[in-house]
């Protein structure tokens, strides 16, 4: 029997403040963008605020249906890696209640994981959505 194996996970913390963020502004969604100075902090909006682009490759979900969307850039450096996002403090956390935002924790999958993942059908992306 296969496991499923999943690319991105969530800290219970971490999942408690998803759950606040859900309760102020409706259903959000993860994007982390490629590029940027920001490496390790994936946005966190409402779904209705945010487009995402043909591009872009789903990572997977979290609780509460919250979609975690990767630019292709991005997902090109990480493929191998599975994330798992956190939070910290922060004094400038303008889209976390609670003083804390959104950051990532990495680890290279496992030589099971990758042969379980080239096995199985290629993430979605963008183009897949409006499809």
């Amino acid at each position: 029997m296969s496991q499923r194996i999943h690319r991105v996970d969530i800290t219970d913390r971490a999942r408690m403040v998803l759950r606040q963020m859900i309760e102020q502004h409706g259903a959000v969604l993860f994007h982390q963008p490629g590029g940027g100075c920001d490496g390790d902090a994936p946005v966190c909006l409402p779904v209705r605020e945010f487009r995402v682009g043909r591009g872009d490759v789903l990572l997977g979900n979290l609780p509460w249906h919250t979609q975690f969307w990767m630019s292709s850039e991005q997902y090109e450096l990480w493929k191998h890696t599975h994330l798992t996002v956190d939070v910290v403090n922060s004094r400038h956390a303008p889209e976390a209640p609670e003083g804390v935002c959104f950051t990532l924790r990495s680890r290279l999958l496992t030589d099971e994981e990758t042969e379980a993942l080239a096995d199985a059908p290629p993430p979605r992306t963008g183009a897949d959505r409006l499809a």
